[in-house]
């Protein structure tokens, strides 16, 4: 009868002490979310391969709290690939790390960027699609997908280079596990962006631009106010 006692004993706090395991260690905030007023900075460089291909390098910087904190940094490259005038299909990969995070210090991650694009006169409608594989450090992975609906609309001015106005918004959708603390909603994340891109010259341009993160956390949502600078460098060919 004692055994019997015990055994059941010991069957309940094994019980009672797995949800306090599961209490005690819930599931990390996802790495890349903003806090507070941010600064993001943005480095690509494109080089053709032939008439329809080029190589894609892209250096990225994200610091929070301020534009005090770098909470995050990422380098990603792929080969574009223009099969049409209107679609572009881009394999990427990325290797990024997130400083002082005592949760997640890596993440590789798989991405195929889709893009379908056409020029109307002054305006050109976008539509880019994410597909995404995560792999961060100690989590579990996930996959992604981000659709970001836009418009880019050439400035009449009488320049050489006229400026480009660009307005977008990106939606995150997590289909499956999602290893990240969330809302309870597949739909996680939501980026509305407004820029300028600036041509300097015919191969560089500077795009300074405001955006809204928002963020679907287990309290609401929430959302942080970011401006940005994007730097886009193509190498020029070289004709023979």
């Amino acid at each position: 009868m004692r055994r019997m006692v015990c055994v059941i004993a010991v069957l309940c706090s094994c019980v009672l002490a797995g949800p306090a395991r599961a209490q005690q260690q819930p599931k990390p905030e996802d790495p890349e979310d903003e806090k507070k007023i941010g600064l993001w900075l943005d480095q690509g460089i494109s080089t053709g391969l032939s008439a329809n291909k080029s190589l894609d390098v892209e250096f990225h910087e994200r610091f929070d709290e301020g534009a005090s904190n770098l909470f995050e940094y990422f380098v990603q490259g792929g080969v574009a690939f223009r099969l049409r005038p209107w679609f572009t299909l881009t394999p990427i990969y990325r290797y990024q790390r997130f400083p002082g995070n005592p949760a997640i210090a890596y993440e590789n991650r798989l991405q195929l960027n889709l893009t379908l694009s056409t020029s109307r006169g002054p305006w050109r409608p976008i539509l880019r699609t994410l597909i995404e594989g995560r792999f961060p450090d100690d989590r579990p992975a996930s996959a992604r997908l981000r659709f970001r609906p836009g418009v880019e609309y050439t400035l009449p001015l009488r320049t050489a280079w006229r400026p480009v106005l660009v307005v977008n918004n990106e939606f995150f959708i997590v289909p499956g596990n999602n290893p990240f603390a969330n809302g309870g909603s597949s739909y996680t994340q939501n980026r509305f962006q407004v820029g300028v891109r600036l041509p300097i010259a015919d191969s560089f341009s500077v795009r300074p631009f405001y955006l809204l993160q928002s963020v679907n956390l287990p309290a609401g949502w929430d959302t942080n106010e970011i401006v940005g600078i994007s730097l886009a460098y193509k190498v020029p060919r070289k004709t023979r």
